[in-house]
């Protein structure tokens, strides 16, 4: 009888991932087996850990802050597959374009549980956002201010993104609240209260609430402490000046395991906390509660996303490195690049294998900094091995390129053993669809 059981201690964190006879199993299937079936590299994604997580964010604010709304980070992971699975739960979701507008709907995402975000909204976006009839406008500029006016005919609610100046514990390129941020309007200099203020004047927009979010891959609770306390400040600000503030949005950024000695919060501790703070708050400023909305992207998403590449190339630099070139890299996983990620692997068919040799993950972009793991201990590598990356279900499909002309890896998603597309792959005809050959006016003469 073949026995399953977790991880070892590595991968510990990983808990939708388990080995059986020295396999990696992902939501009931082999690793392996998946790799032959669809090739790579390869996203995979357990649909189970995914729903399970955004389960969880909705059964304790039922029960701690019963006033609620979790909207679904787009940006982390957008294809039709994904508000499949999530608006059932009901879930909402943000967008912050008008194509993850557009696959939110064809996901099945009701436009009344969509809220639209982004710093320079185009005009076209906010004319097919009014007129699908999404919930809310997130407002970033003055310039989307009468771009909406302009549009819509009955009141659109908006919230109005605040920056409270709380600088997160974070990588400086995803810390979204720091004083030179290109999001939201400062609380401390005034924008923020004179664009509420302003939006009392239009018949046709409806000032509902307020928006902020501090940053990403956040572990600690004290940065949502302090945007709570400087955001309910402020509301107790706008209602001494008349203006009732009923929703207040205070984003995600809540961590995933990346690595070992990574120690994110789960969700159940993130939302007990987030909602004590709110209603203390509340009830200290002698404010009404307002409607709690999040948006929690990478952590519904990001541990249940596992990438599987083929092992090719090997090169060693005497007294140097070992190179062990995979077929994926920079342009289905930008994050290393960008800031700077830090990923660990296994070899999927043998997870527990002693790890005795020591290599640097490279990917086949043309580029020397496409190296997606660098210095990594692994059983002795050949090509033809299958290496596993977990926690890339956030902001890897959605970054993805066809940089060098390579394709976008297909998404396979699994559960309780079954596998299927959730994202079909590129071919090469794909790549070149849209590319034309231009012809002038002058070649015709």
């Amino acid at each position: 009888m073949m026995m399953t059981k977790k991880t070892d201690e590595l991968f510990a964190p990983f808990g939708s991932l388990a080995v059986r006879n020295g396999e990696l199993i992902i939501g009931g299937c082999g690793a392996n087996d998946l790799a032959k079936k669809y090739g790579t590299p390869l996203y995979v994604f357990d649909v189970d850990r995914a729903v399970s997580t955004a389960a969880a964010y909705i059964g304790i604010l039922e029960k701690e802050y019963p006033d609620f709304t979790v909207c679904y980070a787009s940006k982390a992971f957008c294809c039709t597959g994904i508000y499949s699975f999530l608006a059932p739960l009901g879930v909402g979701a943000d967008v912050v374009s008008g194509g993850e507008l557009y696959t939110a709907l064809k996901g099945g995402m009701p436009a009344d549980r969509i809220y639209f975000h982004g710093n320079n909204k185009t005009e076209s976006e906010i004319s097919y956002a009014i007129d699908a009839g999404v919930e809310c406008f997130v407002i970033d500029s003055e310039r989307e201010i009468e771009l909406i006016a302009k549009h819509t005919k009955k009141p659109q609610n908006v919230l109005v993104r605040v920056n409270p100046g709380v600088e997160a514990h974070t990588h400086r390129f995803i810390q979204t609240t720091t004083p030179d941020s290109k999001f939201g309007f400062s609380i401390a200099d005034g924008s923020a209260a004179r664009i509420v203020k302003s939006l009392q004047n239009y018949k046709n927009i409806k000032f509902v609430g307020l928006s902020c979010h501090i940053g990403s891959q956040i572990f600690e609770l004290e940065p949502f402490e302090i945007a709570i306390e400087k955001t309910t400040d402020f509301i107790l600000e706008l209602n001494r000046s008349g203006i009732d503030v009923k929703r207040l949005d205070l984003g995600g950024g809540f961590g995933i395991h990346y690595l070992k000695g990574d120690l994110p919060l789960t969700p159940e501790k993130y939302m007990a906390h987030t909602a004590k703070c709110l209603k203390s708050a509340v009830e200290r400023k002698h404010i009404n509660p307002p409607r709690l909305v999040v948006e929690p992207g990478r952590s519904i998403v990001g541990e249940a996303g596992v990438t599987l590449y083929t092992v090719g190339a090997i090169k060693t630099i005497k007294d140097v490195k070992t190179y062990a070139a995979v077929d994926g890299g920079m342009f289905e996983n930008p994050r290393v690049a960008m800031y700077d990620a830090e990923y660990t692997a296994v070899v999927a068919d043998r997870v527990n294998a002693e790890r005795t040799h020591k290599y640097s993950i490279a990917g086949k972009c043309c580029e020397s900094g496409d190296v997606l793991i660098e210095g990594i201990m692994l059983p002795e590598l050949h090509a033809g091995d299958i290496l596993a990356v977990p926690s890339t279900g956030a902001y890897h499909y959605s970054m993805a390129s066809n940089y060098n002309r390579n394709a976008v890896p297909p998404v396979v998603a699994v559960r309780n053993g079954s596998s299927a597309y959730m994202v079909k792959p590129q071919t090469y005809e794909d790549i070149v669809r849209n590319d034309v050959i231009p012809v002038f006016s002058e070649d015709k003469q």
